[in-house]
């Protein structure tokens, strides 16, 4: 891959991150580019971009998946360098050679990083032989026909994962083997419709485990340091709701060897960016659970406890600097929390919302890192979080109750979202004591219910609402005609 220096960056993402990656950017004296649907014409990360650059395709999503059309129109644009942010195309190896091929820098790993680390097995595979610790497993690629007697040899409860994709699609958790032949089938289908490829594999499924993440960063010398981990257990439906740094579940040792083992993971495969080794951990152990080859979502949380702005520092690698600095210059400050303010009602399954937003008022003092704004339209179009609410204190326990504070000053009217588990989550006793594992938030599905409200209650809250909005609040308190018609007068 290219490694040179460059003055201009196109954003081929949308939402929260592109403004992120943007806020840096322009901060380094740089060109800020970004790509856009015709959906996120009003975007604010199309306001704030020094040039944006209108995409097309059959749906929105259709167009930010648009190699060809997003490396024509950045080369065409003059782009020197090409940011995938995370998500759509940031972990598609073609993607990044096509960026190379075209004279730019790809702002990511190198396309032999993505395409090792991109498949759950070969990955898998790799760590294993190099003698880090796995989960026992069965994959299907060995030898197909045995796969499940194979499978059926772990042991139950077995996680039965497709080989290729992520984001929990297609994870299915077998508990009676006698189905297990149904559940496979069923694995297979998710994973053809999800990501076009059916194999498969299946690994011991830890009771209760907690997901702990490594931060690293490599660069093109061969220096690898980590940033520490971030906790990521609370879940639903495998998907992350909150990540926190440092975990509150590991001792110092554990901290000490699983950071040693992601940086070892990353040194062994060569690997140049930024990146992040994910482990399942329960009961003092942990395995291997896979690398995700770009910037994550809950990326705020280290930069919060370390000081470390990851994408500069992406930037800085991609350009082909050195790290500059040696594990032992890393540290980490107090504690940090991050809140997924996503469009979905938790009393309805969570279910995801639509709407418009009527009034956004994030709370002052705290880093908020959102693609939305008052005015915007919350739609189907794409995945349904909103912003991102980010907190930092001296102890875990000040972070949390200024997670609390943050959700309550919030204003965010038009769009049912789930600020108001979020905030029963923080005040749950096992929370606040980092008792928790992947099945939380099942655990507890009272969490999810909201609280009843009486009539009059809710007429308050309403009219309270109602009289934020510019034009209710100008129509309350006009002079009526009659009125005015009278003049001045007195009694």
């Amino acid at each position: 891959m290219t490694a040179r220096p460059f003055t201009s960056v196109l954003v081929a993402n949308r939402g929260e991150i592109a403004v992120r990656i943007l806020r840096t950017v322009q901060a380094l004296g740089m060109e800020g580019m970004v790509v856009y649907h015709a959906a996120d014409a009003g975007s604010p990360a199309v306001r704030m971009a020094d040039r944006a650059i209108e995409i097309e395709g059959p749906t929105p999503v259709a167009a930010y998946l648009d190699a060809a059309q997003i490396v024509a129109k950045a080369s065409a644009a003059g782009a020197e360098a090409i940011h995938p942010g995370y998500g759509f195309l940031s972990e598609n190896a073609e993607f990044a050679k096509a960026v190379a091929a075209a004279g730019m820098v790809f702002v990511g790993p190198t396309p032999e990083a993505i395409e090792l680390m991109g498949d759950k097995v070969r990955a898998r595979n790799f760590v294993e032989a190099r003698g880090f610790p796995v989960a026992p497993s069965a994959i299907e690629d060995d030898d197909p026909a045995s796969f499940v007697e194979r499978a059926r040899a772990v042991g139950a409860p077995l996680l039965i994962k497709p080989s290729a994709g992520g984001g929990g699609k297609g994870m299915r958790i077998v508990r009676d083997l006698d189905l297990l032949d149904e559940e496979i089938e069923r694995g297979r289908s998710e994973g053809l419709r999800y990501f076009g490829d059916g194999r498969l594999y299946a690994e011991r499924y830890v009771e209760r485990p907690r997901h702990i993440e490594v931060q690293v960063l490599g660069d093109a010398h061969g220096n690898v340091v980590h940033l520490f981990e971030r906790e990521c257990s609370i879940q639903r439906r495998f998907q992350k709701v909150v990540e926190e740094s440092p975990s509150p579940g590991l001792t110092p040792e554990e901290r000490t060897r699983i950071c040693e083992v992601a940086a070892g993971i990353a040194r062994a495969a060569n690997y140049r960016n930024a990146g992040t080794v994910e482990f399942i951990y329960g009961a003092g152990e942990f395995y291997f659970l896979e690398m995700n080859t770009r910037l994550q979502v809950e990326h705020p949380v280290t930069e919060e406890v370390t000081g470390v702005d990851l994408v500069a520092e992406q930037l800085r690698i991609a350009m082909g600097a050195p790290l500059g600095y040696a594990q032992n210059d890393v540290r980490i400050q107090g504690h940090a929390i991050e809140l997924r303010l996503y469009a979905e009602d938790s009393a309805r399954d969570f279910s995801p919302t639509t709407g418009p937003i009527l009034a956004y008022r994030p709370p002052d003092g705290i880093r908020v890192d959102s693609g939305i704004a008052e005015g915007s339209a919350v739609t189907a179009n794409f995945d349904p979080m909103l912003a991102k609410v980010i907190v930092h204190g001296d102890s875990r326990a000040q972070a949390i109750e200024r997670a609390k504070q943050a959700l309550a000053d919030f204003v965010l009217l038009g769009c049912k979202t789930n600020a108001g588990f979020l905030h029963r989550l923080l005040a749950d006793p096992d929370f606040a004591a980092g008792d928790m594992h992947t099945g939380s938030i099942a655990e507890k599905p009272w969490l999810a219910q909201e609280p009843e409200l009486d009539q009059q209650r809710l007429i308050e809250l309403l009219g309270a609402a109602a009289l934020l909005l510019v034009p209710v609040r100008t129509a309350a308190d006009a002079v009526s005609l009659q009125h005015a018609a009278m003049g001045a007068w007195r009694n």
